[in-house]
């Protein structure tokens, strides 16, 4: 059982942990995982112009804010250009897999206590969570979810020693799929340093209502992304906000009476940005048109 000073420390820093009577107009940003061919500067101008408050950091190998590709002073120019944007940094994107071999899972610590670093480098005063998604296959759960909760309660010690909440998302084709699977998993880890990141677009696709997902998950969830899906959970395509069947108006409100006032964050899938002639920008201004009247009502359009 964790303690009143181990709970009480977690929540300056848990993303989206902190409930107000009257929750705030919610962070909305754009994950920079959908723009890898652009330069830092070029995407961190263009989301600011089209209205976006914040931004998600892509970290794997190959993205321009992959960890050991930035130097301190790399660091340091990027914080500062992030300060002259007024961009906030709302989270950084991960992609792990667990249960893994033990050569893995050491490998996967090491790149959370870097992930850690740059929250702390980038945004000293309150660093964003990390977030990720676990891989497997949905059949796997039932004889990987013990050893899933044991590898993920040593991910929320890199957490807790970092004061930096991890935060996994459960995916439609993964082990971790389902909302019992995700409320069993932080029940058994047991930290407030391990949180969701709450994509509903994966639940919709298992025929989860809206409501359902928000009201069992929002209260240990500490991120939120955006997307919309088409499909069932055996052949499905995610697209960009607006092209599915989400109702975003009923969304808001629902994440209004859950007093969440996190990050709501725009991510395009790979199966958008990995087809012919995408343009990131154009799928950044797509997504801001379809969601800004809900999350980011007073920004410049």
């Amino acid at each position: 059982m964790l303690s009143r000073r181990e709970l009480l420390a977690a929540l300056p820093f848990a993303c989206a942990t902190s409930r107000a009577a009257d929750p705030p107009e919610p962070p909305f940003g754009f994950s920079l995982y959908g723009m890898k061919a652009l330069a830092l500067p070029d995407a961190l101008k263009a989301c600011a112009e089209i209205g976006y408050s914040g931004i998600e950091f892509a970290l794997m190998p190959g993205y321009a804010a992959e960890p050991k590709a930035l130097t301190a002073d790399a660091r340091k120019e990027l914080r500062k250009r992030l300060g002259g944007s007024g961009l906030a940094v709302l989270g950084l994107m991960e992609n792990l897999s667990e249960p893994a071999t033990d050569a893995v899972h050491k490998t996967n610590l090491e790149r959370l206590k870097a992930a850690t670093e740059l929250a702390h480098a980038l945004a000293p005063g309150a660093p964003p969570c990390v977030e990720s998604v676990l891989g497997g296959k949905p059949a796997e759960w039932d004889n990987v979810k013990e050893k899933l909760a044991e590898r993920l309660g040593a991910w929320a010690e890199v957490g807790r020693a970092a004061k930096v909440v991890i935060a996994v998302k459960p995916h439609v084709a993964n082990a971790l799929h389902t909302v019992a699977g995700a409320k069993w998993l932080l029940k058994e880890v047991n930290s407030p340093w391990l949180r969701l990141a709450f994509d509903y677009s994966h639940f919709e696709l298992r025929g989860v209502k809206l409501a359902d997902a928000v009201s069992e998950l929002m209260p240990v969830s500490a991120f939120v992304h955006v997307k919309d899906a088409k499909g069932t959970a055996d052949k499905f395509e995610f697209v960009l906000p607006g092209a599915g069947a989400t109702d975003y108006a009923a969304y808001r409100k629902l994440l209004a009476e859950a007093k969440y006032a996190g990050p709501v964050v725009v991510e395009v899938s790979g199966h958008v940005s990995g087809k012919p002639n995408y343009d990131a920008v154009a799928a950044a201004k797509a997504s801001f048109a379809a969601l800004a009247p809900q999350f980011a009502p007073r920004a410049k359009r």
